[in-house]
């Protein structure tokens, strides 16, 4: 090399001729690098059990574990660490196969070329920096209550979101758990998002959505004249998630004479098609949901199968702190898809949002926002921009009502001001289901005031009655 590099880092080097992992170690070392050596991959994992590298260096071919199976272990267990991979003349084919196949970086023929090595090395750990700057900027968000889609800083939220950077950049199969509306395909979607395949396709099929007579071959594709209809060949959902994510929604609808089938593809991972003689090798991850426990719906091998990890989503009602962070987000999308300005919600609006019960959960509300946000166009939400009658009612479902709704409360001439008092701290709390710190904000007035003045009219209460 001929000039001062201008990045500095840790490099491996993997080669199992000792002179050539000499060589590149010294010409590394006089540049100001940091260079650890190992003569296969083997010794390469043990290396990094206690080496962190900005840039691995690997032959390809080795004894004991080549820089495939190399490659192929770094890929299966989600590590970024960008690969140069080093080929001899006439195995360039090997080498485009491992930048393709196995996301290596780049590959370099040797005798390895001074510049060209130090011009990609370069490259390399400017790749790794993007890749940790990308990953700290995730951290701050979710810290913030933020992943990806998923929004929350209530406790509940935040052992899902423990859970997913957890289980993201694994292949461990997951079981989401919740109710209709709570966002079970998000969890899916940033479970994708934070593997080593996120760059490969995220395929979502609803069981309970698909008559029994076509799942299979919504699963597992078909060939020309399997069935009556098949005029062609068809790749399953399974062939179509190579390389990424299966997500199986409502899998306790799936029907018992699929569940064998579906449990064999996912043991030995390998598909044959409706109507087909060979099967089909498949790399897939399945992220399987629920909104009802499974109970005797799904086979005891499958349950077992699929739930390695399990997420219970709460519902909107049990996260009520999550509404306004959720509602701002919410504005914020939305506005860039109708192109409004609103810029957010008056103070009455979050009063009477955390008071719903939210039957549709966060689905609901986000109908009830964007229908809100298309109304008001700009500046702030307010109550007059919401839905009437009252927002996310279905018959036979009573209406939430504001504070101060005509009718909620009657006053007439001459009544006590405790009577006054009394009534008013009932309709309160009954706003905010019974969560006293939430009343006494609306109220104006300290928690202890109000948990005081509850009790001076319990026994001025008890005090009027005959038996007092």
């Amino acid at each position: 090399m001929s000039r001062a590099p201008t990045t500095s880092g840790r490099v491996l080097i993997v080669d199992d001729e000792e002179s050539q992992r000499a060589a590149l170690a010294a010409m590394l070392s006089e540049r100001g690098f940091e260079a650890q050596v190992a003569a296969d991959g083997q010794e390469a994992l043990e290396r990094l059990a206690t080496f962190n590298p900005d840039v691995i260096i690997s032959d390809l071919i080795m004894p004991r574990m080549d820089g495939f199976e190399l490659l192929r272990h770094l890929k299966e267990h989600g590590d970024q660490t960008p690969a140069i991979v080093l080929t001899g003349f006439g195995s360039i084919d090997k080498a485009l196969s491992a930048v393709h196949d196995l996301k290596a970086f780049w590959f370099l023929e040797k005798p390895v070329e001074p510049r060209a090595f130090e011009v990609l090395l370069e490259r390399a750990i400017h790749h790794k920096r993007a890749l940790q700057k990308a990953d700290e900027l995730k951290r701050e968000l979710r810290l913030r209550g933020v992943l990806g889609d998923l929004v929350g800083t209530s406790p509940a939220m935040q052992e899902v979101f423990s859970i997913i950077r957890q289980v993201g950049p694994t292949s461990a199969p997951v079981l989401i758990f919740g109710e209709s509306g709570t966002g079970k395909e998000l969890v899916a979607r940033e479970i994708h998002k934070c593997s080593p395949r996120a760059d490969g396709p995220f395929v979502a099929i609803n069981a309970a959505a698909l008559p029994e007579t076509l799942i299979e071959s919504e699963l597992f594709g078909h060939e020309k004249g399997a069935f009556t209809g098949a005029v062609e060949r068809s790749a399953g959902c399974f062939e179509q998630a190579h390389g990424g994510t299966l997500f199986l929604d409502e899998i306790g609808e799936m029907p018992p004479s699929t569940q064998p089938k579906l449990l064999r593809v996912l043991e030995d991972l390998r598909v044959r098609r409706l109507g087909g003689k060979s099967e089909i090798p498949v790399d897939v991850r399945v992220v399987a949901a629920s909104s009802h426990p499974l109970g005797a719906h799904l086979r005891d091998e499958l349950y077992y199968r699929l739930s390695v990890f399990q997420i219970m989503l709460p519902p909107l009602r049990e996260r009520r702190e999550d509404i306004p962070p959720i509602a701002e987000a919410m504005i914020g999308i939305l506005n860039k898809k109708h192109g409004t300005r609103v810029a957010g919600l008056e103070s009455e609006v979050l009063d009477l949002f955390r008071g719903h019960d939210w039957p549709g959960n966060v689905r609901e509300l986000r109908n009830v926002i964007e229908r809100a946000t298309i109304v008001a166009s700009t500046g702030m939400l307010r109550l007059a921009h919401l839905p009437s009658p009252a927002f996310g009612t279905r018959p036979g479902r009573e209406a939430p009502q504001p504070p101060g709704h005509e009718g909620a409360m009657t006053l007439q001439p001459g009544q006590p001001l405790t009577r006054i008092d009394e009534a008013y701290i009932k309709l309160t709390l009954d706003h905010v289901h019974g969560n006293r710190k939430r009343a006494a904000e609306l109220l104006g007035i300290s928690l202890r005031t109000l948990q005081n003045r509850i009790a001076t009219l319990r026994k001025e209460e008890k005090a009027a009655r005959p038996d007092g």
